[in-house]
């Protein structure tokens, strides 16, 4: 009789995860926006103490094959590894995500730019065992504005997208307003 409830329930169970769905997520990167937050910071840079506003931009991705990110050993290699995606058909940058600032300026309206700082910005590898497959989960990325004695408060808003190893690049999103001092 255990026999046969044993039995039982290892054909119950396997049963059950065989009806397990795995994703269907596109090769492409897909992204979706979360949202944005602030936070304040004191750095000390050159022995002068300094606040620092972070924001921080939060995305939700699904990838059908899990080839995101980078190692902080392959993020170091610029000529083999970093350098490659400048030369990617509309990104040119060296970096797994694009953050476009925005600044709304005097007369409403927005000008974008990639600012320096968020040129080269790479996030880990997503994906550690290795093995293609689907992943989906939340990313944070980080924006800087040091808080000089003339800056004032503006507001901001980004357009983020992220690219793959295979190059793949995803859709574009973008953030809703937050207000930081910049410089100006």
């Amino acid at each position: 009789m255990k026999l046969k409830v044993s039995l039982l329930i290892f054909l119950v169970a396997a049963a059950l995860a065989a009806c397990v769905d795995i994703p269907d997520f596109s090769d492409t990167p897909v992204i979706f926006y979360n949202g944005i937050s602030q936070d304040t910071r004191i750095d000390t840079v050159q022995g002068t103490i300094q606040e620092t506003e972070i924001v921080t931009v939060t995305i939700n991705f699904e990838d059908g094959d899990g080839d995101l990110g980078a190692s902080v050993a392959e993020t170091q290699d610029t000529l083999n590894f970093t350098g490659k995606y400048l030369n990617v058909p509309n990104w040119n940058l060296e970096a797994n995500y694009e953050l476009v600032t925005m600044i709304q300026q005097k007369d409403s309206t927005w000008s974008e730019s990639v600012l320096i700082g968020d040129r080269f910005k790479f996030f880990p590898i997503l994906k550690t065992d290795g093995k293609a497959g689907p992943i989906k989960g939340k990313l944070d990325m980080n924006a800087r504005f040091r808080k000089l004695g003339t800056a004032v408060p503006t507001k901001i808003k980004f357009k983020v997208r992220i690219i793959d190893r295979a190059f793949r690049i995803s859709n574009q999103i973008e953030t809703d307003p937050v207000t930081v001092r910049l410089w100006q």
